[in-house]
């Protein structure tokens, strides 16, 4: 489960391969309404990757219920598939998680979330594409 290789494409690629909701999530660092997405009450078993370009990201071993109305999860199937940064935005100190692949947003990691990891990777669904595994 390693990093694919970097995804390299222009504003107005991204503009043709994605619908304009995913463009304004995944390329302007939007979010989705808490508790509307369509992963936040998913509970299949699989993998669920980028929507951008299909890097793996997080296991659904690896989801819970944070309460917080996106999907959430305690740790990605590698930390070397996502890049984490500060965000200053609306007013707050918070670290952003994005494709380490092709730099989408992706959402914001917190640590208040579970043991093992302590951390709450709260995630748009829309930045996601889900992998079902039997």
């Amino acid at each position: 489960m390693t990093l694919k290789k970097k995804v390299i494409r222009t504003e107005n690629e991204w503009k043709q391969i994605l619908s304009p909701e995913e463009f304004y999530i995944l390329r302007e660092k939007g979010t989705e309404p808490p508790f509307t997405g369509k992963y936040y009450h998913h509970h299949e078993n699989g993998i669920y990757v980028c929507a951008g370009c299909g890097n793996e990201l997080f296991s659904s071993v690896a989801k819970y219920d944070s309460g917080s109305g996106w999907p959430s999860f305690f740790e990605p199937i590698s930390y070397d598939n996502i890049e984490t940064e500060v965000d200053y935005s609306y007013g707050m100190k918070r670290i952003e998680v994005k494709c380490a692949s092709c730099g989408s947003h992706l959402g914001h990691v917190f640590n208040d979330g579970p043991m093992p990891t302590g951390m709450r990777y709260c995630i748009n669904s829309i930045s996601l594409r889900f992998k079902k595994i039997d």
